[in-house]
C-alpha cells in the first residue's frame, strides 16, 4: 500500500478513488491534484512510480487534510456554540443544525425515539 500524507490508500483501486480515503479530499480534489502533477487518474496505485508518488505527496500537501482540518472544524463549531448562534445552539440540543425538518424525520441526530407514557389517551 502507498502512504500518502501519512495515510494508507489502497493499492488496486484508481488513483482518483484512492485519493478520496484521504479526510479532505474528494473526487474534485483529488481530479485536481492529478491534473496539476500529469498523473492519468485511471491508473491503478500499484502501478504507479515512485517518482509519481513522489509529485502526488508534494501537491497533497498544498491541502488542509486529516488532523488540520479536523481541528478547524471543531473548532468553527466551537465558536459558533460560544457565541450562541442559531446553529451553535442546535449543535448544543444535538439536533439538525441545516433547516431539516424535525416533526417526523431527524432520527440520526435525534437518537432512538423516547416514549411519554399516557400521550394518546385525549
Amino acid at each position: 500500500m502507498a502512504r500518502i500524507l501519512n495515510i494508507e490508500i489502497p493499492n488496486n483501486k484508481r488513483v482518483i478513488i484512492s485519493l478520496t480515503y484521504i479526510y479532505g479530499i474528494g473526487r474534485s480534489t483529488a481530479h485536481e491534484i492529478l491534473k496539476n502533477v500529469n498523473v492519468d487518474e485511471n491508473k491503478r496505485v500499484k502501478d504507479l512510480s515512485e517518482e509519481e508518488l513522489t509529485r502526488i505527496r508534494d501537491e497533497a500537501k498544498k491541502y488542509t487534510t486529516e488532523g488540520d482540518l479536523r481541528r478547524e472544524v471543531n473548532l468553527n463549531i466551537k465558536r459558533l456554540m460560544e457565541i450562541k448562534s442559531y446553529r451553535g445552539i442546535r449543535h448544543r440540543k444535538g439536533l439538525p443544525v441545516r433547516g431539516q425538518s424535525t416533526k417526523k424525520n431527524a432520527r440520526t441526530r435525534k437518537g432512538p425515539r423516547k416514549t411519554i407514557a399516557g400521550k394518546k389517551g385525549k
